[in-house]
Protein backbone atom coordinates (compact mmCIF):
# COMPACT_ATOMS: atom_id res chain seq x y z
CA UNK A 1 0.00 0.00 0.00
CA UNK A 2 1.21 3.48 -0.92
CA UNK A 3 2.23 5.83 1.86
CA UNK A 4 -0.43 8.50 2.45
CA UNK A 5 0.83 12.08 2.50
CA UNK A 6 -1.01 14.41 4.89
CA UNK A 7 -0.55 18.16 5.06
CA UNK A 8 -1.21 19.40 8.59
CA UNK A 9 -1.87 23.15 8.74
CA UNK A 10 -1.70 23.97 12.44
CA UNK A 11 0.01 26.63 14.58
CA UNK A 12 -0.55 25.09 18.01
CA UNK A 13 2.56 23.10 18.91
CA UNK A 14 0.67 20.84 21.35
CA UNK A 15 -1.90 19.91 18.69
CA UNK A 16 0.89 19.24 16.19
CA UNK A 17 2.62 16.86 18.61
CA UNK A 18 -0.64 15.07 19.48
CA UNK A 19 -1.56 14.66 15.81
CA UNK A 20 1.88 13.34 14.87
CA UNK A 21 1.82 10.93 17.83
CA UNK A 22 -1.62 9.63 16.87
CA UNK A 23 -0.60 8.97 13.28
CA UNK A 24 2.59 7.24 14.44
CA UNK A 25 0.38 4.63 16.08
CA UNK A 26 -1.57 4.23 12.87
CA UNK A 27 -1.88 1.03 10.89
CA UNK A 28 -1.49 3.09 7.74
CA UNK A 29 1.90 4.36 6.58
CA UNK A 30 1.75 8.14 6.60
CA UNK A 31 4.05 10.98 5.75
CA UNK A 32 3.00 14.20 7.46
CA UNK A 33 4.15 17.63 6.37
CA UNK A 34 3.46 20.46 8.81
CA UNK A 35 3.05 24.15 8.06
CA UNK A 36 2.12 26.66 10.73
CA UNK A 37 0.28 29.42 8.87
CA UNK A 38 -1.97 30.04 5.89
CA UNK A 39 0.70 31.63 3.71
CA UNK A 40 2.99 28.61 4.10
CA UNK A 41 0.05 26.29 3.41
CA UNK A 42 -0.65 28.03 0.10
CA UNK A 43 3.06 28.17 -0.79
CA UNK A 44 3.31 24.44 -0.03
CA UNK A 45 0.30 23.57 -2.17
CA UNK A 46 1.27 25.86 -5.06
CA UNK A 47 4.96 24.89 -4.74
CA UNK A 48 6.24 28.43 -4.18
CA UNK A 49 9.03 29.99 -2.12
CA UNK A 50 10.67 27.33 0.10
CA UNK A 51 8.24 24.62 -1.05
CA UNK A 52 9.13 24.18 -4.72
CA UNK A 53 9.87 20.48 -4.12
CA UNK A 54 6.77 19.85 -1.98
CA UNK A 55 4.91 16.66 -2.65
CA UNK A 56 1.17 16.94 -3.30
CA UNK A 57 -0.73 15.79 -0.20
CA UNK A 58 -3.43 13.13 -0.35
CA UNK A 59 -5.33 14.74 2.54
CA UNK A 60 -5.24 18.13 4.28
CA UNK A 61 -5.98 18.73 7.98
CA UNK A 62 -6.66 22.47 8.23
CA UNK A 63 -7.18 24.59 11.33
CA UNK A 64 -9.30 27.73 11.01
CA UNK A 65 -7.45 29.90 13.51
CA UNK A 66 -4.00 30.15 11.92
CA UNK A 67 -1.83 33.20 11.25
CA UNK A 68 -1.49 35.21 8.02
CA UNK A 69 -4.43 33.68 6.09
CA UNK A 70 -7.05 31.88 8.17
CA UNK A 71 -8.28 28.40 7.36
CA UNK A 72 -11.36 29.67 5.53
CA UNK A 73 -9.15 31.72 3.17
CA UNK A 74 -6.85 28.74 2.56
CA UNK A 75 -9.79 26.38 1.98
CA UNK A 76 -11.33 28.76 -0.53
CA UNK A 77 -8.07 28.99 -2.51
CA UNK A 78 -7.71 25.20 -2.52
CA UNK A 79 -11.24 24.57 -3.74
CA UNK A 80 -11.02 27.30 -6.43
CA UNK A 81 -7.97 25.67 -8.01
CA UNK A 82 -8.65 22.90 -10.53
CA UNK A 83 -5.44 21.05 -9.68
CA UNK A 84 -6.04 21.09 -5.89
CA UNK A 85 -9.81 20.95 -5.42
CA UNK A 86 -9.96 17.15 -5.40
CA UNK A 87 -7.73 16.90 -2.32
CA UNK A 88 -9.99 16.17 0.67
CA UNK A 89 -9.80 18.94 3.26
CA UNK A 90 -10.82 18.30 6.85
CA UNK A 91 -11.34 21.39 8.96
CA UNK A 92 -9.87 20.35 12.32
CA UNK A 93 -10.41 23.24 14.68
CA UNK A 94 -11.40 24.32 18.17
CA UNK A 95 -14.24 26.43 16.77
CA UNK A 96 -17.72 25.00 17.21
CA UNK A 97 -19.29 28.20 15.87
CA UNK A 98 -22.18 27.47 13.51
CA UNK A 99 -20.98 30.41 11.40
CA UNK A 100 -17.57 28.75 10.96
CA UNK A 101 -19.18 25.40 10.20
CA UNK A 102 -21.50 26.89 7.58
CA UNK A 103 -18.72 28.93 6.00
CA UNK A 104 -16.45 25.88 5.79
CA UNK A 105 -19.10 23.84 3.98
CA UNK A 106 -19.97 26.80 1.73
CA UNK A 107 -16.30 26.70 0.68
CA UNK A 108 -16.52 22.94 0.05
CA UNK A 109 -14.75 21.43 3.02
CA UNK A 110 -15.03 17.66 2.97
CA UNK A 111 -15.49 17.41 6.73
CA UNK A 112 -15.63 19.63 9.80
CA UNK A 113 -14.30 18.25 13.08
CA UNK A 114 -14.15 20.15 16.36
CA UNK A 115 -11.02 19.36 18.38
CA UNK A 116 -11.77 18.06 21.84
CA UNK A 117 -10.00 19.74 24.76
CA UNK A 118 -9.14 16.46 26.47
CA UNK A 119 -5.92 14.86 25.19
CA UNK A 120 -7.29 11.31 25.12
CA UNK A 121 -10.40 12.47 23.25
CA UNK A 122 -8.20 14.38 20.79
CA UNK A 123 -6.22 11.22 20.05
CA UNK A 124 -9.47 9.29 19.53
CA UNK A 125 -10.64 11.92 17.04
CA UNK A 126 -7.40 11.65 15.05
CA UNK A 127 -7.72 7.85 15.00
CA UNK A 128 -11.31 8.14 13.76
CA UNK A 129 -10.18 10.53 11.00
CA UNK A 130 -7.53 8.01 10.05
CA UNK A 131 -10.03 5.14 10.12
CA UNK A 132 -12.58 6.93 7.92
CA UNK A 133 -10.33 8.84 5.50
CA UNK A 134 -7.40 6.45 5.20
CA UNK A 135 -9.02 3.04 5.64
CA UNK A 136 -12.68 3.25 4.63
CA UNK A 137 -12.64 6.01 1.99
CA UNK A 138 -10.82 5.94 -1.33
CA UNK A 139 -8.66 9.00 -1.91
CA UNK A 140 -8.17 10.51 -5.37
CA UNK A 141 -4.87 9.76 -7.10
Amino acid sequence: MKQVHILLVEDNEGDIVLTLDAFEESKIKTKISVVRNGADALDFLFKKENFEEAERPDLILLDINIPVYNGHDVLKKIKEDTSLKTIPVIMLTTSSSQTDINKAYENYTNSYVTKPIDMDDFLKVILKIEEFWLQLSKLPQ
